[in-house]
């Protein structure tokens, strides 16, 4: 780290989205991975990253658990920009997991779910790089509200970016339509939060958007995102407020 990213922290409030991810393009290069779970922030963000020619890593945490829509859409895609989305999988195969776990764990605890098969291996997979930027938007959630545009990860131990942090979810679909992105079709069908087939539902009327992610439990987020309350060298740290994941 360097004294200059203090003042990067800083003046990346100020940029646009394609303004940050070109600095993190001159900045880390190849080293910068985008972690997509292919929602409509994913896929707006991919979309920048093909038009400013970055050579970022595109990567999907693949559960073995997502929706049919959701794998059509990966090699939508990857038709569409010409590139590979890698696809990260849990160490345990679902019914390795069955067998060592119990059936269903998803509905008995869905916590210990979500570690094996999302949490462990973005852990290991961002070991291999020094940047990782992210489709999270404040508005999604209190536990986002904070969030920064540029920010040190204690918990992974590197540097954080979240490039439409200040964007509302109109000036998503507003880009999506403008540019044709290829969204997943769930989002048409009352799905604002994509995740596995077994934790995910429809949102009703008047409900929360996070209402449909592990339907039943006071759970709402997967751990992707928890904070550390550590600084980084020369960084300000995320908020601490809590836990957010696509």
């Amino acid at each position: 780290m360097t004294e200059s990213l203090v003042r990067v922290q800083a003046a990346a409030e100020q940029w646009n989205a394609q303004e940050l991810l070109a600095w993190a393009a001159r900045e880390f290069g190849d080293k910068a991975a985008l972690a997509s779970s292919l929602g409509a922030e994913d896929v707006v963000l991919i979309d920048m990253v093909s038009r400013i020619g970055a050579s970022f890593a595109i990567f999907t945490l693949d559960t073995d658990f997502l929706f049919p829509e959701t794998y059509e859409l990966i090699s939508s895609i990857e038709e569409r920009y010409g590139i590979s989305i890698e696809r990260v999988h849990p160490q345990l195969n679902p019914e390795f997991q069955a067998r060592e776990f119990g059936e269903e764990l998803w509905k008995r605890q869905p916590d210990r779910c979500c570690q094996m098969r999302k949490v462990e291996p973005l852990t290991q997979r961002l070991k291999a790089s020094s940047a990782w930027i992210t489709g999270i938007r404040r508005e999604q959630s209190p536990t986002r509200a904070n969030a920064r545009k540029l920010e040190w990860d204690a918990k992974f131990g590197l540097v954080k970016l979240n490039p439409i942090a200040d964007w509302t979810e109109a000036q998503v679909w507003e880009y999506i339509r403008l540019h044709r992105v290829p969204y997943n079709p769930l989002h048409d069908r009352g799905y604002p939060s994509i995740g596995c087939t077994h934790c995910t539902r429809a949102v009703l009327p008047g409900e929360d958007p996070r209402a449909g992610r592990w339907s039943g439990f006071s759970k709402t987020e997967c751990g992707l995102h928890v904070v550390e309350t550590e600084a980084g060298p020369k960084l300000v740290p995320a908020h601490s407020a809590g836990a957010g994941e696509r």
